[in-house]
């Protein structure tokens, strides 16, 4: 009889076969990714929905031809219920456990303060709900750790919200540090600045809750960009953090001196203490260098300086970037149809937490 029923499910359409699995079995025993929504698409539920996923997170789900926005999550009920309705939302919830059980979700992508990332990643993990977890990973790598174990044991997938690694900028960038145009790579130094006191997230200047000021919101990026683009790991941290960052707040400005496997030497300078918000990146080669400002930046045109030679010849490329965050989803998600492995997995944000940690360890 059992033998019967399976191939009969086998033999049916691809949407009986999804509704089926959820309505019969119920179970924490399939991965979600039988649970796909009758158009193919993966459906997600954003736990932590404040100003930046409301800003960038929801449109990006919904501007993604493989996903769908079914569920979000704020700690009010009420306040939930409004945005729910607001943005067309279908379910809303008070709690990451309840979203995180609801058989209509499939995958999770967690914006709430960095405390919450690694519990949450938990939940969604024991619920078998693929994960997307915005940047940075965790509070430190022991977090990092306990997320990509629970996830390995679970059977779902994560990948972290590294979104620049999916700009055309910088993957210009790689290829031409890959290409030896520049020669080797002496010298890099990233550079993210703006006043943070304007930020909707005042949850950032929380070290409980936050972890790490600019070095964990904004210097990540640098760091994670930086590895990308040279293809290399750090091998020593130094940093130094102003004011020095106490057990309630956390640092306002900081400055991290890194040296990569290969002998690069680096440079991160990250605050949120600036009245101006400004973002820039370079690699400096033994026979030219290469520069961006903006290098961070959605849905606009970013001009990339390429010099060589002793004569300084120099030419300036228009890259135009799209929407990183739409791009992120999308992959994601097919890498959970496919069942491929995700494009910044849990061992990438691992790496950078490593990196985080010493960086807060020296300078305070």
């Amino acid at each position: 009889m059992i033998l019967s029923l399976f191939f009969l499910i086998l033999s049916a359409e691809y949407w009986t076969i999804s509704n089926y699995f959820v309505i019969v079995f119920h179970s924490s025993q399939f991965p979600s990714t039988f649970m796909q929504s009758s158009q193919g698409k993966i459906r997600y539920g954003i736990i932590g929905f404040g100003f930046f996923a409301e800003r960038a997170i929801a449109p990006a789900i919904k501007a993604s031809s493989n996903s769908e926005l079914v569920a979000l999550q704020k700690r009010s009920l009420s306040a939930a219920q409004d945005k729910a309705s607001e943005y067309s939302v279908p379910l809303a919830f008070d709690s990451a456990e309840e979203l995180a059980a609801h058989p209509d979700v499939d995958a999770v992508f967690i914006v709430s303060a960095n405390a919450r990332h690694c519990p949450e990643t938990l939940i969604a993990a024991r619920a078998k709900k693929h994960v997307l977890v915005e940047k940075p990973m965790a509070m430190n790598a022991a977090e990092a750790r306990r997320m990509i174990a629970a996830c390995k044991k679970n059977r779902v997938k994560l990948m972290i919200g590294h979104m620049l690694r999916l700009s055309p900028l910088v993957r210009r960038m790689r290829d031409i540090v890959r290409s030896g145009m520049i020669g080797e790579i002496t010298a890099a130094r990233s550079e993210f600045i703006y006043d943070a006191q304007l930020s909707q997230r005042k949850w950032l200047f929380d070290r409980k809750l936050a972890g790490g000021g600019p070095v964990y919101d904004i210097g990540v990026h640098g760091l994670d960009t930086l590895r990308f683009v040279l293809d290399d790991e750090v091998i020593t941290t130094k940093s130094v953090l102003h004011p020095l960052p106490t057990a309630a707040r956390t640092e306002g400005s900081a400055m991290m001196s890194l040296k990569f496997s290969r002998g690069t030497v680096a440079s991160i300078y990250c605050s949120f203490m600036t009245p101006i918000r400004r973002t820039f990146i370079e690699f400096v080669g033994t026979k030219g260098i290469i520069s961006a400002y903006d290098f961070t930046h959605n849905n606009a045109t970013v001009s990339l300086q390429i010099t060589t030679g002793k004569d300084e010849t120099t030419k300036i490329e228009q890259i135009s970037i799209p929407n990183l965050y739409e791009q992120e989803v999308s992959i994601f998600s097919d890498s959970i149809i496919n069942r491929t492995e995700p494009i910044v997995p849990g061992s990438v944000g691992l790496k950078n937490q490593i990196v985080l940690d010493a960086a807060m360890k020296s300078g305070s």
